[in-house]
């Protein structure tokens, strides 16, 4: 594609000057700070997920400059990134401030999943829980090939305002509800 548009001379320009194989310090700083995380993994076929997770700053823990993790807590229980890691383990995270330095980090790399004891045992950087009452089931585990940057230019800032967060509750209200109106909709066509 670089080829047919014209781009390979940028494109080389970029490889050479903003991407790494490891997260250098200010990349570790950053990571550490950030709020949330973008996850994107496919199965074995190619057929692609995307998903969000959220935390305190620091959620994401910073192993060294080769590895990063984060908690997985209880959800909805269909656990399609996981599935997906488990046969593909080709994981995109991006990370995003949008609120102070609007700028965002990419991260590619590989996934292993482990068990919150095997990750307590492994690593001793691990945290208590930061989320009140909650323990990670597991944790995702991503050795890094890629880290480069996301470029400032189209990212809207955002405000952070006070609210009350909802970690781990299965309240369905609190959680959303049926905002898009699916249940509604099946509920009609089965009848």
């Amino acid at each position: 594609m670089q080829q047919h548009y014209g781009t390979r001379a940028r494109a080389d320009r970029f490889y050479r000057e903003q991407m790494l194989d490891h997260l250098n310090g200010r990349m570790r700083e950053f990571i550490a700070r950030q709020e949330m995380l973008f996850v994107a993994t496919s199965d074995r076929f190619g057929e692609c997920d995307a998903t969000f997770r959220a935390g305190p700053p620091g959620f994401v823990l910073v192993v060294d400059e080769h590895r990063l993790a984060w908690p997985e807590y209880r959800g909805n229980g269909v656990m399609a990134s996981l599935a997906n890691m488990g046969k593909n383990p080709h994981a995109g995270l991006l990370f995003i401030d949008f609120a102070e330095s609007l700028i965002g980090l990419h991260v590619n790399g590989r996934a292993r999943i482990l068990t919150d004891n095997a990750m307590r045992q492994g690593f001793a950087s691990v945290p208590e829980a930061a989320v009140p009452g909650q323990l990670p089931r597991q944790w995702v585990l991503i050795d890094v090939e890629e880290a480069y940057i996301h470029c400032a230019k189209h990212i809207p800032r955002l405000r952070r305002v006070p609210h009350e967060r909802m970690w781990g509750t299965d309240d369905t209200r609190r959680k959303g509800g049926d905002f898009f109106g699916v249940k509604a909709e099946r509920n009609l066509s089965d009848q």
